[in-house]
């Protein structure tokens, strides 16, 4: 058995769909319990981000994915938050070895989305993880017929919000199987690894 958590920030509804579409990947492998973890405005005071619930989750895991829209070219303040909530564990180095993901998405194709796949890698390497890129060829490329990395990402997982403004929430079809792929090899990757350590 191995854990999968997912801990995002999501604003008008589009990063959640996409962390659902990676959970419902990670879900697919065999002996995966995946956890959704929304940042939520109740986990903030003063500005700062706080919860040893989630932090408690987040240390049993085998896997953590971090998700966040692009807002002017980098996280959401949001996300940031919590990420400088983690120096405690970074001190101690307590996600040490532990597989990395991240998700992002924006309203435009590009939306410099690269810098904020990048801020979060860089996260994951300063507390020590191993992290996991998508493993998938861009859409022209591969032919894919759904549009799976249809943005060309190679880092993590990009999409767009094609939603129109005040309307509900949607996702592309193949931001949704990329997602959903990307959700599946992260879990692979950590049953692999759960098996190496109990063998």
């Amino acid at each position: 058995m191995s854990t999968v958590s997912i801990v995002y920030f999501s604003g008008t509804g589009t990063t959640h769909l996409l962390a659902e579409a990676i959970a419902q990947g990670a879900r697919s492998v065999e002996g995966t319990d995946v956890q959704l973890l929304r940042i939520s405005p109740e986990q903030f005071q003063g500005g700062r981000w706080s919860d040893d619930a989630v932090l408690a989750k987040l240390a049993e895991s085998d896997a953590i994915v971090f998700g966040t829209p692009t807002f002017m070219g980098g996280p959401a303040a949001q996300f940031k938050a919590f990420a400088d909530a983690t120096g405690g564990v970074w001190y101690t180095q307590g996600w040490r070895n532990k597989l990395a993901g991240g998700f992002t998405i924006s309203g435009s194709p590009s939306g410099d989305k690269a810098s904020t796949l990048a801020y979060l890698s860089i996260l994951a390497a300063q507390h020590g993880m191993t992290w996991v890129n998508l493993g998938v060829l861009p859409a022209l490329a591969s032919g894919s017929p759904v549009g799976e990395n249809r943005l060309g990402s190679y880092v993590g997982v990009m999409a767009q919000n094609t939603s129109a403004p005040n309307s509900a929430p949607t996702l592309h079809p193949g931001d949704a199987v990329t997602g959903e792929n990307y959700g599946r090899r992260i879990a692979e990757l950590a049953a692999r690894l759960a098996a190496v350590e109990t063998a």
